[in-house]
């Protein structure tokens, strides 16, 4: 049985990431000035006020910052209990996501857990999910 989701809308300005998936990478994006990776969109950089902005991939792999499990079903159909969690990718500290972490028992998750990036594939949308990396 499918999970069900509420999915994001897809926009001219959130779809490198929202489909980025489809060719199994996570695209963020990343000041061409000065190398700053932001997320969520913004259309200049935060760090040195630059307009050069633009998607680019990432490794995949990051570490469990913050989760909870949840038990309540939301949705009809909705499994639980899972793990909604916030990841902080490699490539910068600070460049966290907010995602669920699967394929594993919930209550093996931990804070600082290596994970790596999966995707969920739902209508025009790819959901960066993340794995346990590892036992």
């Amino acid at each position: 049985m499918e999970q069900p989701r509420i999915l994001p809308l897809v926009t001219e300005d959130n779809a490198y990431f929202w489909t980025s998936g489809q060719h199994g990478e996570l695209h963020i994006l990343r000041c061409r000035s000065c190398g700053h990776y932001i997320h969520e969109y913004s259309p200049l950089c935060p760090r040195c006020r630059g307009r050069e902005i633009a998607p680019e991939a990432v490794s995949g792999r990051a570490v469990v910052a913050s989760f909870t499990i949840n038990h309540q079903p939301w949705l009809p159909g909705m499994q639980v209990p899972y793990v909604y969690a916030i990841v902080e990718l490699a490539e910068q500290e600070g460049l966290r996501l907010t995602t669920n972490i699967v394929n594993c028992d919930p209550g093996e998750v931990a804070i600082g857990d290596p994970v790596t990036v999966a995707f969920q594939h739902y209508d025009d949308v790819w959901l960066p999910v993340f794995e346990r990396v590892g036992p």
